[in-house]
């Protein structure tokens, strides 16, 4: 048998056979990308279809003030919260923030499938009685300002939202969703802290709602927070007098902030800054005592361990002699290391977006977060799946209004996916 010849692509010479093996590889890949890009449509005209009635219930929530301490205010966004979980028919039990008021909520939705998914916001904000009354919600040139509208209002709002976006389009494919909404969130989570991490370890990932960056970011990773305390005991005198006499507590205190303040490590991105001395008194007297809190920051455990031991240390070299120095390293919130598992959080979250044509920007933050007790315990978490805004904790905290849609599929998206996965 013979064969004749044909003039194919594979009697071409190689340089051509590679580039249009080139080409059509090309394609096949740009064709895979727009399969692979396709948004799911009822999830987005579901998010859709929620916006106007997401900025109603964040506006009726940042219309009143729920600050850290406030009780009432607490409450009364709490109260807005738990209707809008009961409407999905969720199982809310609450456990007091104690020694903080207010209450925390764990709102429980079961499906027909395994996978524990728990999502994270907090009610408390930054502000203070009467600033919601003094700058209510509204809207301008495509931004809503008021006081937590961002930071994390916001972020409530998204969750429940989410939540109403997979019950609409009738997805359950899910074993648990689990909204933890924290009412101290602001002042350290202090009466909540334990609260968080045994409902963490009841989950297999977990998404925490604090703000999407400005420039459209989700947090990666987190540095632990610490306090560090400085207090000094010195002894009276007249300070016109009899200076010698006394031992000052003001100037021994100066000059241990200044010495421990280089216990940070830029390399490393510690941070040790000290923000509030105290040392009262009269002008004429030699104060006695005297106190100094420094802000520490650290990306790992071992960074806050180095920190403590090196305040101890230097804390020794005294500038007057006879004082007596007591330096104490109080611990937060723990880091949020980034690892495999939250790089894995990241790949889904980037192709989702990737779905509706938008791209995520993947951040680190100095800012500690209820994400690092989550962390803490070992398990996978990804943070900022809240509003987009900027401005937090300033008067001119905003939310970008055409973030709404997109970062409400972002969020259903994700519970759907990690459902799957």
């Amino acid at each position: 048998m013979t064969f004749q010849k044909h003039h194919s692509f594979f009697t071409q010479p190689a340089p051509l056979r590679t580039a249009c093996h080139g080409v059509v590889l090309a394609c096949a890949l740009l064709a895979g990308n727009a399969m692979a890009q396709k948004p799911h449509q009822a999830a987005l005209d579901a998010a859709t279809q929620q916006k106007d009635e997401a900025l109603k219930l964040l506006e009726r929530m940042v219309n009143i003030d729920s600050g850290s301490a406030s009780t009432e205010g607490l409450d009364k966004v709490r109260g807005m919260a738990v209707d809008e979980l009961r409407k999905l028919g969720a199982r809310i039990e609450t456990f007091p923030a104690e020694p903080h008021p207010g209450t925390n909520v764990v709102a429980t939705l079961t499906g027909q499938g395994k996978k524990k998914i728990l999502i994270l916001a907090h009610i408390d904000t930054v502000f203070k009685e009467g600033t919601a009354a003094a700058k209510p919600f509204y809207i301008k040139d495509g931004r809503a300002y008021g006081p937590g509208v961002m930071d994390n209002k916001g972020g409530v709002v998204a969750g429940l939202q989410a939540l109403k976006i997979l019950q609409k389009i009738g997805f359950k494919d899910y074993g648990q969703i689990t909204f933890l909404i924290d009412t101290n969130e602001e002042v350290g989570s202090v009466g909540t802290s334990a609260l968080i991490e045994r409902v963490a370890k009841q989950h297999d990932v977990a998404l925490n709602l604090e703000p999407g960056r400005p420039a459209d970011g989700l947090v990666v990773e987190r540095k632990g927070s610490a306090t560090a305390l400085i207090e000094v005991k010195g002894l009276a005198s007249h300070a016109g007098v009899a200076p010698e006499a006394g031992r000052n507590a003001a100037m021994e205190v100066a000059h241990q902030v200044l010495q421990l303040s280089k216990t940070g490590d830029a390399a490393k991105k510690t941070t040790v800054n000290f923000t509030v001395l105290t040392a009262n008194g009269p002008t004429n007297v030699i104060p006695a005592s005297a106190s100094a809190k420094g802000d520490v920051r650290a990306a790992t455990p071992e960074e806050l361990d180095r920190v403590e031991k090196d305040l101890a240390r230097i804390s020794q070299n005294k500038l007057i002699p006879d004082t007596e120095v007591r330096v104490r390293l109080i611990r937060g919130l723990p880091p949020m290391p980034r690892s495999p598992a939250s790089d894995k959080l990241v790949t889904m979250a980037e192709g989702i977006y990737g779905e509706i044509g938008k791209k995520l920007t993947i951040e680190s933050s100095g800012g500690a977060a209820d994400a690092s007790l989550v962390a803490g315990v070992g398990v996978p978490v990804l943070d900022g799946f809240g509003i987009v805004g900027g401005g937090i904790h300033t008067p001119e905290e905003y939310a970008e209004v055409e973030s709404v849609v997109p970062r409400l599929y972002l969020l259903s998206r994700m519970l759907m996916d990690l459902s799957a996965n």
